[in-house]
C-alpha cells in the first residue's frame, strides 16, 4: 500500500467526508461520525491511499473481461446516501446483502453499535474471504460474513429491522419481504423502466412494501434467480433502448425510426449547470407505461442521428413503431444566465404527441422539482382490485405501482 502524497489518512478521511457533506448527502451526526472512524483505506489494501478516499468506486473483483466488475467498494457519496435512507439505528438487526470489501457493513456496525447485529452476505467466496480479513483487521469481528445467495437472504438471524443491498436487482426475492419486520426498511437499488434508483422501502401492516423516497445510483448487476429481467435492444447503429419484458415494445418495429422527420417540442422549463433532473424519470413512469432508457453512443451522436440530453441514459416513451426521448438546448449567445431548455424529440407517426407527453411530464415536475414518487410493492398475484392507483410494473416477484 502506497500513497501518492504525503497527506496522512486520518486527513484525506476527513476531507472525504466534507466533501460528502457539501454535496448533501450528509444529515446525521452518527453516519457521520461513522464515516470520520472506520479506516475505508484499509478494506482496499490494493488501492493507494489517495484513492481509498476518492469519490470515485475502487474494483476489487474484476468480472469478464469488457465487462462491469463483479465485486467493489461503492462510491462515498453513494454509502452516505443510502446510510441516511436506511436509518440504521443502535440495537437494530441489520442484513446486507453484497459484502464488498466489509466497509460498509463496518460502517453499519458503527451504527448499530455493540447492542446490534450486523450480517452481510454474498455470493463470491473470495469476496467474502476479503470481507472478512478486513473486518478482523479492523476490529469489527461482531459482524457476521456469509457466502451464499443474496436472493435468499439469511433467514439464521431473521427478522431484520433493516436491509441494505449494495447490488442492483432487478426484482424483489420474497425472501427478503418475509425476513424484513414489520415497519422494517429495505433499502435498494432497484432497476425499473432503464432507471436504477437507490429506493427506500417501509414493510406496512399489511406486508406490501411502500417508498416516498428514492434517489438515483448505479450499481453492478445483481445475480441469481429473477434478476436477469431487463431487455437491451439495438434500434439503430450505436443506439440502444433498455425496457422491461412486461411491456409491449418490439423493437423490430422501432428499426429505422430515427431515420424518420423529427419533431422536437420545447417545455419551457429550465435547468442551470449541474442541476438534477432526476425525478423527471419516476414521474415519467407514474404516468406512462412506455417509459424506457435511451442511450446513445459517441459515434449516433456525432453522426447526428439523435440528440439525447444525456447520451447513455435519457428518459424515452415508445408506442408502438413511434418514440421520443428527453432533450436540450443550452442558452442563445446573449443570454445573461447559462440554462438549458428542456424538451423531447419525436420519431414516427406517434412521435410530436410522445414528445408533447414527455415535455408534460417535465412542466409538471418543473412546479415541484422535489416531489417524489410513491412506489409500493406487491408480492406478485396480487388482484388489480387490492392495487393502489397507477402504473403497474410487473416482476417475477413484485407488482411495483406507481403513483405521482
Amino acid at each position: 500500500m502506497t500513497a501518492t502524497t504525503d497527506t496522512g489518512p486520518d486527513e484525506l478521511r476527513d476531507r472525504m467526508v466534507d466533501h460528502i457533506a457539501d454535496a448533501g448527502h450528509l444529515h446525521s451526526a452518527t453516519i457521520e461520525h461513522a464515516l470520520r472512524t472506520v479506516p475505508r483505506h484499509l478494506f482496499v489494501p490494493d488501492a493507494t491511499i489517495e484513492d481509498a478516499y476518492a469519490n470515485r468506486s475502487i474494483t476489487i473483483k474484476p468480472g469478464e473481461p469488457g465487462g462491469r466488475p463483479a465485486s467493489c467498494i461503492s462510491v462515498p457519496t453513494v454509502v452516505a446516501m443510502m446510510l441516511d435512507q436506511l436509518d440504521a439505528r443502535p440495537g437494530h438487526r441489520v442484513l446486507e446483502i453484497g459484502a464488498g470489501t466489509g466497509y460498509n457493513a463496518a460502517l453499519l456496525a458503527e451504527l448499530v453499535g455493540p447492542t446490534g447485529q450486523v450480517t452481510t452476505i454474498d455470493i463470491h467466496p473470495d469476496v467474502t474471504t476479503h470481507a472478512r480479513q478486513a473486518l478482523d483487521a479492523t476490529g469489527y469481528d461482531r459482524v457476521h460474513v456469509v457466502t451464499g445467495d443474496g436472493t435468499l437472504g439469511h433467514p439464521d438471524h431473521a427478522p431484520y429491522d433493516r436491509i441494505i443491498v449494495t447490488v442492483g436487482p432487478w426484482d424483489l426475492p420474497p425472501a427478503w419481504l418475509d425476513q424484513l419486520a414489520p415497519g422494517g426498511r429495505l433499502v435498494v437499488p432497484l432497476t425499473w423502466r432503464g432507471q436504477t434508483r437507490s429506493v427506500a422501502f417501509v414493510k406496512q401492516e399489511d406486508g406490501v412494501l411502500r417508498a416516498t423516497d428514492s434517489r438515483l445510483c448505479g450499481f453492478i448487476p445483481m445475480i441469481g434467480d429473477g434478476q436477469d429481467g431487463e431487455r437491451t435492444a439495438r434500434i439503430a447503429d450505436d443506439v440502444d433502448l433498455h425496457y422491461d419484458p412486461d411491456q409491449p415494445i418490439d423493437p423490430e418495429t422501432l428499426h429505422g425510426v430515427l431515420a424518420r422527420e423529427a419533431t422536437t417540442v420545447w417545455s419551457g422549463a429550465s435547468v442551470a449547470p449541474m442541476e438534477s433532473t432526476d425525478l423527471i424519470w419516476p414521474r415519467l413512469t407514474g404516468v406512462e407505461p412506455g417509459t424506457c432508457r435511451f442511450a446513445a453512443g459517441n459515434a449516433a451522436v456525432e453522426a447526428g442521428l439523435c440528440n439525447p440530453a444525456f447520451k447513455f441514459s435519457s428518459p424515452a416513451l415508445v408506442d408502438g413503431d413511434s418514440l421520443a426521448y428527453l432533450t436540450l438546448r443550452g442558452p442563445e449567445p446573449e443570454a445573461t444566465e447559462r440554462r438549458f431548455e428542456l424538451g423531447a424529440t419525436g420519431h414516427g407517426p406517434l412521435g410530436a404527441n410522445l414528445a408533447e407527453r414527455l415535455c408534460a411530464v417535465i412542466r409538471t415536475w418543473s412546479h415541484d422539482r422535489t416531489a417524489q414518487a410513491v412506489i409500493t410493492a406487491y408480492p406478485a398475484g396480487t388482484p388489480d382490485a387490492e392495487l393502489a392507483d397507477g402504473p403497474v410494473v410487473d416482476k417475477r416477484f413484485v407488482r411495483l405501482v406507481i403513483s405521482t
